[in-house]
């Protein structure tokens, strides 16, 4: 494996603070947004994720205040989510001088948007985010299942089937998080996060129950990722980007040192 793989903190924003939850609920603060990236830019983060958490369940389009706020500080490439709607959103998110859009909800509600907005904006610049949770054997569900508004809602779609439909579409990469391991530590979904990374091209960045250093590695050796969001680890101070990436490195890893 050559290519670099990069480490994504992500910040998690409602009420125009960082927070981080276990399961996508239970939110405890974690920092202010601007204080947070001017830490990982200095500290060698990759790129980092801004998510608008609560725009989707409160029906509401991103907070570009917040968002402005971070972008005029920021300096690796970043990507923002939540409560992206349509091209214009997009428009007004890349005037801000962020450099990827990421979406979830909106690409299952309207497939199309996809498509568009890889022909408007190039694939490059456009993230689509999925959900997902394990279903039991008998519950005449996909076993690995796309959820959507902020995990409460079932789609019954395959994962392993919208990923590849999504890099048809123009995804030019896509951010996988497990529900069942968001904010546990306990590690990635490592058989989620390998059966998309091996059924597309795009780069899947895993998410969700970074614990230890070692599930950042499993992640890549283990589940094929191209990169690794974590936001726990990092916001409270338990690892640091450059821990992370040494780890990566004496363990035969490709890392941006």
């Amino acid at each position: 494996m050559n290519k670099e793989v990069r480490i994504i903190p992500c910040l998690d924003v409602k009420d125009g603070r960082v927070v981080k939850g276990v399961k996508f609920v239970n939110l405890r603060d974690a920092r202010d947004p601007v204080e947070a990236a001017e830490a990982y830019c200095q500290q060698g983060a990759d790129e980092l994720v801004f998510l608008d958490i609560m725009a989707t369940l409160e029906n509401r389009g991103i907070r570009l205040e917040w968002v402005k706020r971070v972008a005029e500080k920021v300096t690796i490439p970043f990507t923002v989510g939540g409560g992206i709607g349509g091209i214009e959103d997009m428009k007004d998110l890349f005037a801000l001088g962020v450099n990827k859009v990421s979406i979830n909800t909106a690409a299952v509600e309207n497939p199309t948007l996809v498509e568009e907005a890889s022909k408007e904006f190039g694939r490059n610049k456009l993230v689509v985010a999925i959900d997902g949770r394990k279903n039991p054997p008998d519950s005449d569900l996909p076993r690995l299942e796309v959820v959507v508004r902020g995990g409460n809602e079932s789609t019954g779609m395959d994962i392993v089937e919208w990923a590849k439909r999504v890099e048809k579409l123009g995804a030019g990469e896509i951010l996988l998080t497990s529900k069942d391991a968001d904010g546990t530590k306990e590690g990635y979904d490592l058989e989620m996060t390998k059966a998309v990374a091996e059924a597309v091209s795009i780069p899947v960045i895993a998410s969700g129950g970074a614990g230890r250093l070692q599930h950042l590695y499993e992640a890549v050796a283990l589940g094929k990722a191209s990169a690794v969001l974590a936001a726990s680890i990092f916001h409270f101070g338990e690892l640091s980007i450059s821990q992370a990436k040494s780890y990566l490195k004496q363990k035969g890893i490709a890392v941006r040192m």
